[in-house]
């Protein structure tokens, strides 16, 4: 006689799962972070039942004292979860029926591991949305220090790499609090995707029982139920945004990332990271490597490939479930470790970095960074701005020849290019007098960087995300 099916589904099969498919399709080893998820879930769910007639008061009460002392016990690590009943679901439910007997069996009624683990997601999702916001403002207020700090250092401002305009040095630190604003935005709309309650929509075609999914919804934090139980069992869309958002702030840190490691270096010198964030060589002691900022622009590949493989995923299933969508869960999980690890470390690493301000406005002296505004000089004279242009590019040939900066060069070596340039033209010559003109909304003018700081701490104030 074959060996009976243990397991919740073996009732028409005559053979027992292959111990080789259980281990390769169990999912306990990551899922089981959804413990309190799936328990808080299936206390909701019991007084839903009740509602529906399913449960009586008693057996509701004895089913949610239980699944509490399960819950405590899994907070304690006095319960380990076995891979033999394949998840965290079937795991909590076998604690269960262990524990209560028969009345741990009713629970189920109406509900499928379908919209039971999407349910369980979605409240995930939706809490760690909160916890990567938080992180992403903490790291926004950095940038904001930052640059109150730093508020009127100057330094070149770079486009292919090369020296092209001066801006402040608090004027490029807030472009990435900029970044970091749509990022948090993202996020937030992901939360809003993820604020969908999907339980009772049963395997596929909604629960056989009458529950009332609303109240259920409000019980769970959730601010909507689905529409569609077809949709609601197989949607992971949410998921797909949480992990497109995920991959555009690891875009900006990687950004941000590459501008370090590159003014770390002993060519550039701009900053100095500290040494509680950097290491140095087994072979060569003078090195001191910026690994932090280097491990985290390394990271993103991580989050892009999750994004790809939830993508790829997706891409070929019918409706409705398939256990493909098992596999979503680690590249959501390794998602959200990854982004918190980095936001949490990056946080640190930038409040401890050392701007070298000397070096920086220096540089902002050398490379003809003010060409433009003396074009913009000569169009105020009446000259169309391509041959003011021409003119300028000749004066820095002439300054490259010369080896001499623009703001150096005399009013007579000026009129050599064109008569209209008059002693005024030193006005627009140096580093400090083009920012000065660039007093603008979203300029890099000292009052407007002011303007900025000022707004972000208000935003920030009263960012109630």
């Amino acid at each position: 006689m074959a060996e009976k099916n243990k397991k919740a589904w073996g009732g028409r099969f005559r053979e027992p799962l292959a111990k080789t498919a259980e281990a390769f399709s169990s999912s306990v080893a990551y899922d089981s972070r959804l413990f309190k998820q799936d328990i808080v879930g299936s206390i909701a769910y019991a007084r839903a039942l009740v509602k529906a007639k399913v449960l009586s008061a008693a057996e509701a009460k004895k089913i949610i004292r239980a699944l509490e002392e399960i819950m405590r016990g899994m907070q304690a690590g006095r319960i380990a979860l076995k891979a033999e009943f394949e998840d965290v679901h079937m795991n909590i439910e076998s604690l269960l029926i262990a524990k209560i007997g028969e009345t741990g069996k009713k629970l189920h009624a109406g509900r499928s591991r379908n919209d039971q683990v999407v349910t369980d997601v979605r409240m995930y999702a939706k809490y760690e949305v909160t916890e990567i916001v938080r992180l992403i403002k903490k790291l926004q207020t950095v940038f904001i220090d930052l640059a109150e700090k730093h508020i009127k250092v100057i330094m070149p401002g770079y486009t292919h790499l090369q020296r092209a305009q001066p801006v402040l040095l608090s004027h490029h630190l807030m472009a990435y609090y900029e970044m970091f604003a749509r990022d948090k935005e993202k996020f937030l709309a992901a939360g809003c995707e993820a604020d969908v309650m999907t339980l009772g929509s049963g395997a596929l075609a909604g629960a056989g029982f009458d529950i009332d999914r609303e109240a259920l919804a409000k019980e769970l934090g959730f601010s909507k139920i689905s529409k569609n139980s077809l949709d609601a069992v197989s949607d992971r869309d949410f998921i797909v945004s949480f992990a497109a958002a995920a991959s555009l702030l690891m875009t900006h840190i990687s950004r941000f990332s590459e501008e370090l490691i590159i003014w770390s270096t002993y060519e550039f010198n701009f900053v100095e990271i500290s040494d509680r964030y950097t290491t140095g060589s087994s072979i060569m002691p003078q090195k001191k490597n910026p690994d932090i900022a280097e491990l985290c622009r390394g990271k993103t590949g991580r989050v892009f490939g999750n994004l790809t493989r939830l993508l790829t995923i997706l891409k070929g299933l019918p409706l409705a479930y398939n256990r493909d969508l098992q596999e979503d869960k680690e590249a959501l999980f390794d998602t959200v470790d990854t982004v918190k690890s980095v936001l949490a470390i990056y946080s640190e690493m930038l409040a401890a970095t050392k701007f070298n301000a000397e070096v920086m406005t220096a540089a902002a002296r050398k490379g003809y960074l003010t060409a433009t505004d003396v074009a913009y000089y000569l169009v105020g004279r009446g000259i169309p701005f391509r041959e003011a242009h021409a003119i300028v590019g000749k004066i820095v040939a002439y300054c490259e020849e010369s080896n001499m900066q623009i703001e150096y060069l005399s009013l007579n070596q000026l009129k050599q290019f064109s008569d209209v340039f008059t002693y005024d033209v030193t006005r627009v010559l140096s580093a400090e007098s083009s920012i000065a003109n660039r007093d603008i909304p979203g300029g890099t003018a000292a009052s407007r960087v002011k303007e900025a700081i000022k707004r972000a701490r208000k935003d920030l104030l009263h960012d109630k995300a």
